[in-house]
């Protein structure tokens, strides 16, 4: 059986969870806070991760391509060697150029905290530049890559909206909102398993954050 471990206030541990329903694969799920990791199977301490029958596996985008290649039923990538890459590129974007840069805002969007007006200033004009580029890869026909739902719609649907919503809170305009992504959003938010993930990650972000204030 496998085994998710991390928590599903964590995006990056939604992404995963939701290509294992969307590829049908039974799986149970561990409840890990940063800091109550298994340092054997994730070195960082970081969630989420994975243990399957031949060992444990850290970094969701790892995880996920052991999960399209371990288990080729139902799968997340079209057919096709240039067609894979395209849908791996947008992935790339999505998480390292958009989500990663959006993150420096967390603190003070989500947490409480606050980030210094030149950093704002900075991922300001990165997030503008690299969100442009975004758009010229996004096909949102209808799905983030094409017609076909794949890895890059789990990354999507889990990143998307926390870009959104740090930058609507830091800067008073949310950068995506001259892409289809409030449209692309509402119809993925008609999908099950999709449904699950959020149902499951508004009640341990609760969790989370009375956790935090308890700390």
């Amino acid at each position: 059986m496998l085994k998710l471990c991390g928590f599903a206030g964590s995006n990056y541990y939604n992404k995963v969870k939701l290509a294992l329903l969307e590829k049908g694969l039974p799986f149970e799920e561990s409840l890990n806070w940063v800091g109550e990791t298994d340092l054997d199977a994730t070195p960082l301490g970081k969630v989420p991760y994975l243990f399957c029958e031949d060992g444990a596996l850290c970094e969701s985008a790892v995880i996920v391509d052991y999960l399209e290649e371990r288990y080729p039923e139902h799968p997340l990538l079209p057919t096709g060697t240039y067609a894979r890459a395209k849908v791996r590129e947008i992935n790339t974007f999505l998480e390292l150029h958009l989500e990663l840069e959006a993150r420096k805002l967390y603190p003070q969007a989500f947490f409480g905290g606050t980030v210094s007006d030149g950093l704002k200033a900075q991922v300001e004009k990165q997030l503008t530049k690299n969100i442009a580029a975004f758009a010229k890869l996004a096909r949102f026909a209808p799905f983030i890559a094409g017609e076909q739902f794949t890895l890059a719609d789990c990354a999507a649907i889990v990143h998307l909206p926390l870009v959104s919503s740090a930058t609507k809170i830091i800067y008073g305009r949310d950068f995506l909102a001259d892409l289809p992504v409030r449209d692309y959003l509402k119809r993925m938010a008609e999908r099950p398993h999709v449904q699950t993930v959020q149902a499951d990650r508004k009640v341990n972000t609760e969790l989370m954050m009375q956790r935090m204030k308890a700390l």
